[in-house]
């Protein structure tokens, strides 16, 4: 704010001054056109004007009585009788065609008295300002674009500054995130701290010959944590930190990005043993060659001499480069080998016991009930990481304003958690054919999802709709599953199809609706990847798909097949048989717990919304639940959840 007000003055003041002498110049003009003296002041000037033919007109018939000659002899004040007005002296004003001889002559020879009034002559400063006056906008102006160049972006005096780094430097880095204010990735933190207790005591490492790696490469999902890991270690180092993101070193300029990484290693240099953390790496690190128009780009050469600075002819020891991407997959080879960033460090999403660390520290600022239990927060909450987790808390705390409560209570953190997965709450239904159908859809999810073994747990099911979704069925994983068996892909393929299925027993085939459309494409999906990728088909133990899917624009331009057109033809009729199988057994599961199907229904339009563990207990009256399997003692990936409709 004061820059700006700056720059305003350094416009306003030599345009005030300007305005101030022209001021000054018009007043003495006007000064000059006025009579002064004895018989006539400016406030009391002539205001009553006469042509000249008629003031020589009256000096022929003898009618004025005295002459006053300004400007040169370009203006007179003559006092003339008035016949028409009773022979009173009036005073008019006369503009001249200058001072001739003639009118001199003539004044003399009617006896007329005159006087020849000289110019006022402008005081010598104020001649001096007005010469100086251009000058003096045109420094004025030279000054203010200076100023701006050096302190606002885009100015010219910044033409200097391209070449130079825009890292963030700071001596002893303040970011107020210590070690113990990260939870969730313990793994990550022991690899860091070996980097923090190598600058703080080198002596303990270089004694046995170990040399601390240059660089560490934070890999991750977002959200997972990798900036504020970053935070953390420029907290607890002590030492010279350096912060910038990959995209500051790419400018449109032949050379800046290059000049930048020097820049940035001079500096570093000089301030060692440093940190410098790079965000979002890939912006500037990815692979080479991978160009359209070939090789030789401004992006490229900022790469060659980010390479040739971190470990090339110099070295550039006492120097620690941290770096954090969610891409690693497009990073370059030569930037990824040992003697630049030695170590790559996984910041994946938490598990249960990451998830439960996680909230307790985002909780402690909170007010939470006497009921909240962060452990079934946590096993609610899988595949969560730790940016959607404190999402999570903050949005329970908004609701709990917005609710006019003291504290947060569990309602407040299961509608976030269903708001942050689902989308917002909608207007609860009121057709009775839609809200029936709809009813019919979601607890054919629930059913199968029940009386399958291998299936996940039913958490929640409810009418009540969100985003684009008129209904939802929540499963709930209870354990973390790394693996997953062929018994429990077959059972979610079945829980999606049950929407489907119920559909066609209870209205017909010819009433189904479109409301299975995103159960049919996960289905889908989970077939192929079964019989191309996991072989579990009678096609056998092929893998015909790679893992990463994701086009790289100069590595990827052509998708390669892995298989034969005959082989192709053979996946598609795997993915039906598969598809059908499922399909026949969902729907004879559904038909022969109908009653149960109705009276879950009913219950389900009268109160819209029904937990786990009171659906689980009307269908344990119509028909025994298998009990479920427990595998690993890991937690799943992500919550499931079966919008309808």
């Amino acid at each position: 704010m004061n820059q700006r007000w700056r720059s305003i003055a350094l416009w306003v003041l030599p345009i005030a001054v300007a305005l101030f002498l022209g001021w000054q110049v018009i007043g003495s003009g006007a000064n000059r056109l006025t009579p002064s003296g004895p018989t006539v002041s400016p406030r009391n000037a002539a205001v009553a004007r006469m042509s000249y033919g008629r003031f020589l007109d009256y000096v022929d018939a003898g009618r004025v009585t005295a002459v006053d000659i300004y400007d040169s002899g370009r203006t007179a004040v003559i006092e003339a009788v008035d016949p028409d007005l009773d022979n009173r002296v009036q005073r008019l004003r006369v503009d001249l065609p200058g001072v001739a001889p003639e009118l001199v002559n003539k004044l003399k020879e009617q006896g007329i008295s005159f006087d020849i009034h000289p110019p006022k002559s402008a005081p010598p400063a104020l001649g001096l300002l007005g010469n100086l006056l251009f000058p003096l906008l045109l420094i004025g102006s030279l000054v203010f674009l200076a100023r701006r160049g050096n302190g606002m972006p885009g100015g010219p005096g910044q033409a200097m500054q391209f070449g130079k780094t825009k890292a963030r430097f700071a001596m002893e880095a303040e970011t107020g995130v210590k070690f113990e204010d990260v939870a969730g990735v313990e793994e990550a933190k022991q690899d860091l701290q070996e980097v923090v207790t190598f600058l703080k005591t080198p002596e303990r490492f270089t004694s046995v010959g170990a040399k601390i790696p240059k660089g560490v490469l934070l890999v991750g999902p977002p959200g997972t944590g990798k900036t504020l890991l970053a935070k953390a270690i420029a907290g607890e180092a002590g030492v010279p930190f350096f912060s910038l993101s990959g995209s500051e070193f790419v400018e449109m300029f032949v050379g800046v990005g290059a000049s930048r990484v020097r820049d940035l290693f001079k500096r570093a240099k000089e301030n060692s043993p440093c940190l410098i953390f790079i965000d979002e790496i890939d912006a500037v690190g990815r692979q080479r060659g991978a160009g359209v128009g070939g090789g030789n780009d401004e992006r490229e050469q900022t790469l060659n001499q980010l390479l040739t600075e971190m470990d090339g002819f110099e070295g550039n020891s006492g120097i620690i480069i941290i770096a954090a991407t969610n891409r690693a997959d497009v990073l370059d080879s030569a930037l990824l080998r040992p003697g630049r960033f030695d170590r790559q460090v996984m910041v994946d999403v938490p598990d249960i016991k990451g998830r439960l660390s996680i909230l307790n520290v985002h909780c402690r600022n909170k007010k939470l009930a006497g009921d909240v239990s962060l452990e079934a927060i946590a096993r609610r909450t899988p595949g969560f990481s730790g940016a959607d987790l404190a999402n999570l808390m903050n949005e329970a705390a908004i609701l709990t304003a917005r609710r006019r409560k003291e504290s947060t209570s569990l309602a407040e953190i299961d509608d976030a958690v269903d708001r942050i997965i689902a989308g917002m709450e909608g207007k609860p239904l009121t057709d009775g054919r839609s809200k029936r159908l709809i009813a019919y859809h979601e607890v054919g999810h629930a059913l199968v999802g029940t009386l399958v073994k291998a299936h996940d747990p039913v958490q929640k099911v409810t009418l009540i709709p969100r985003g684009q979704a008129q209904g939802l069925t929540w499963f709930s994983p209870d354990e973390e599953q790394m693996l997953v068996s062929r018994a429990q892909l077959r059972a979610r393929i079945m829980g999606a199809l049950g929407g489907r299925a119920a559909e066609a027993v209870v209205f017909g085939h010819e009433e189904v609706t479109t409301g299975a459309g995103g159960d049919i494409q996960q289905v889908a999906s989970i077939a192929r990847q079964m019989v191309t990728r996991f072989g579990m088909s009678e096609i056998g133990q092929f893998s015909l798909e790679a893992g990463n899917q994701e086009v790289f624009l100069g590595r990827d331009l052509m998708t390669r097949s892995d298989g034969s057109d005959r082989l192709a033809s053979k996946v598609d009729d795997a993915v039906r048989t598969i598809v059908q199988s499922c399909y026949a057994e969902t729907v004879k599961l559904v038909a022969e717990h109908r009653d149960c199907m109705d009276r879950v229904v009913e219950l389900l339009i009268d109160k819209e919304s029904l937990d786990g563990e009171e659906f689980r207990a009307i269908v344990s009256e119509f028909a025994t639940i298998p009990e479920k399997e427990r595998f690993s003692p890991l937690l799943p990936d992500a919550a499931e959840a079966s919008p309808a409709i």
